[in-house]
């Protein structure tokens, strides 16, 4: 699709740069969107590393690098953009977040959702409300790693349930000189939104115990919340620089950054997790959609984004980790190449059991799934990683074809193709057997979708003047992103 074919092509109204932060579980990227002949060019200024620390018993996520390395990409940024910057958005991983002390400062560094010390806390929560109640009150699958249960486990890790939080996109923003909010869409991946009105569910902040009065206000993508303060704003590039809330949720401007209408197409967002789904204009609620894993998320211009959370490339990228500690490192481009040359397995492995959804010892967990199932294991020696790999990519494939499955009975209606973006849009060998697994065509979308997405609402936001976005306005101005 080229700008134009589904309207005018949207207005400049700002010829400015623009900086779009992406918070990744494995690494965070700053890009920036400069103006060339009225044409927009997007440029990766900088790129760190990240990755969950083990801190004594906890998980926890290195906050200081993170702002460090935040800090040094926004000054390159700055660098290359001599006629300054019109506004900075944050999107990233949704349902972690930090507690903050009365000076507005982190109290400790934050708690990665894959921490266990949610195990208790979901145990106890769910006796007091089962799931299939709390589903049907909040739409949101009742996942183990959602806010909800990490706000319970706070007081247990020695953490007052009373300090004020802010989910980790939105902290970025605060600590850039913003306000402290909750960015609808990555409000919703808490499990403490009434899908029905936008706000926080007091019902069930009350039932469980939860102090409301430490949640953020509640916004929409495209809120402006402020300029750049601090030292950064010493910077002539950031004198005048506003601070816009995106999609804070990663998914949800991956979404915004796809540029052809939905109606009867579904997504893979395939990354650390793949979320496979479609967009639907109200919640589902039913019994069914909890069985099958469906979860109901905030869209970035209204209807929710409905889907199920698969894990994803997690996996492959924990077991090259643990190669690569071993002297066997392989780079992604070369095992799926290998993948593809070697014979697929008799059987594939549920993808989502508990064991592979933590962290470490990845090819010894998918041994013991493969033993469960009466398959047999694969030597975790040199020259097996390809068979590991093509055994992931198999797995992953099967549970996509599941969950269109589930999708579409749902729906009452069938889809026409799958949409892929994110990293696993460069995997060949998983799209093509997503397209035999599932039977329909499968088209490639952006790899670095949400940063398009984000990209998109600033501009829609600055073009709308303060209203509300309007979905056509963000497809055109994706649109115009991603023919560049």
């Amino acid at each position: 699709m080229t700008a134009g074919e589904d309207g005018p092509r949207p207005k400049l109204v700002d010829r400015r740069a623009r900086i779009a932060i992406d918070l990744g579980a494995e690494s965070c990227r700053v890009s920036l969107l400069s103006w060339r002949d009225e044409k927009p060019e997007i440029d990766l200024v900088h790129r760190i590393a990240n990755g969950p620390l083990h801190r004594g018993t906890s998980l926890r996520w290195p906050l200081p690098e993170i702002l460090a390395g935040l800090e040094a990409g926004l000054r390159r940024a700055a660098e290359a953009a001599p006629e300054g910057i019109a506004s900075i958005a944050v999107d990233g991983w949704a349902v972690d977040y930090i507690r903050l002390n009365a000076k507005g400062q982190p109290i400790e560094g934050p708690h990665c959702y894959r921490d266990e010390r949610t195990i208790a806390s979901k145990d106890a929560a769910d006796a007091i409300l089962p799931p299939e109640k709390l589903f049907e009150r909040i739409g949101a699958q009742p996942l183990r790693l959602n806010s909800i249960y990490q706000l319970l486990a706070d007081p247990a890790s020695g953490i007052d349930a009373r300090a004020p939080w802010v989910c980790f996109p939105e902290y970025v923003l605060y600590w850039l000189g913003g306000r402290r909010v909750a960015e609808y869409t990555n409000a919703t991946h808490t499990g403490l939104v009434d899908p029905q009105t936008g706000n926080w569910c007091r019902e069930i902040f009350a039932l469980l115990n939860i102090p409301i009065e430490a949640a953020p206000p509640i916004v929409p993508a495209g809120t402006i919340l402020g300029r750049v303060r601090g030292p950064l704003s010493e910077l002539e590039a950031f004198r005048e620089t506003a601070l816009i809330a995106p999609a804070c949720h990663d998914t949800a401007s991956a979404i915004a950054g796809i540029p052809t209408p939905l109606d009867c197409c579904a997504y893979i967002c395939s990354g650390t997790w793949s979320l496979v789904g479609t967009l639907v204009p109200s919640p589902i609620l039913k019994q069914e959609a909890m069985r099958a894993r469906y979860t109901n998320q905030g869209a970035a211009a209204g209807g929710f984004c409905f889907h199920t959370n698969v894990n994803g490339m997690w996996m492959i990228k924990q077991c090259m980790d643990g190669w690569a500690a071993e002297g066997r490192a392989w780079s992604i481009e070369d095992l799926v190449k290998e993948a593809a040359n070697v014979e697929a397995p008799r059987g594939v492995i549920d993808v989502d059991a508990e064991p592979l959804l933590l962290d470490g010892q990845m090819p010894e967990r998918i041994n013991r799934e493969l033993e469960f199932r009466g398959l047999p294991a694969i030597p975790d020696t040199a020259g097996n990683e390809p068979a590991f790999a093509r055994l992931i990519f198999e797995s992953l494939a099967c549970r996509y074809a599941s969950a269109i499955a589930n999708l579409e009975e749902m729906l009452g209606r069938k889809l026409d193709r799958i949409h892929v973006l994110g990293g696993g849009s460069r995997n060949k060998l998983l799209t093509e057997l997503t397209a035999q697994r599932t039977g329909l065509p499968v088209e490639s979308g952006e790899p670095e979708s949400s940063t398009i997405g984000n990209f998109a609402v600033q501009l829609a936001a600055s073009e709308s003047g303060g209203r509300p976005l309007k979905v056509e306005r963000l497809r055109r101005w994706a649109a115009v992103l991603c023919a560049a």
